[in-house]
């Protein structure tokens, strides 16, 4: 069954910013190598180093988004996510845990009549963990 993404759990700095995320987006991957010698008839790839990033549009309110995030730019933080904003964190509910460098904030964005929005980019500065023991 696939699920409903309407609950995302947001901790950034030891803050809790679910209520203000619009959306996310945890992006995982790493690097394609190429590991062809000569002599091969086909290209043959390689996994290198791994990198992650997170992707967060957050309805702005200066008590809570601004308040973190201003200060945070250019230093690094811890940021955990999950998809559901549950207490457990079963294997339908892992713990995605993290070091995110913070390299901008816009702190006003928007057009005439829209709701105030911003989104931020956290960069990796460490690994990516996932977690499924209860906590």
């Amino acid at each position: 069954m696939a699920l409903l993404f309407k609950n995302f759990y947001l901790w950034v700095n030891n803050v809790d910013l679910s209520l203000s995320a619009q959306s996310g987006s945890l992006n995982y991957e790493a690097e394609s190598l190429d590991a062809t010698k000569m002599g091969d008839g086909s290209r043959v790839k390689q996994g290198g180093l791994k990198n992650f990033g997170l992707d967060v549009t957050f309805f702005q309110k200066y008590s809570c988004v601004d308040a973190t995030l201003f200060g945070i730019v250019g230093c690094q933080t811890s940021i955990e996510v999950r998809a559901c904003n549950a207490c457990s964190t079963a294997n339908t509910n892992p713990r995605y845990s993290g070091t995110y460098l913070v390299t901008s904030y816009p702190p006003i964005t928007g057009g005439v009549g829209d709701l105030m929005t911003v989104t931020v980019r956290f960069e990796p500065a460490g690994d990516l963990s996932r977690n499924t023991a209860d906590t």
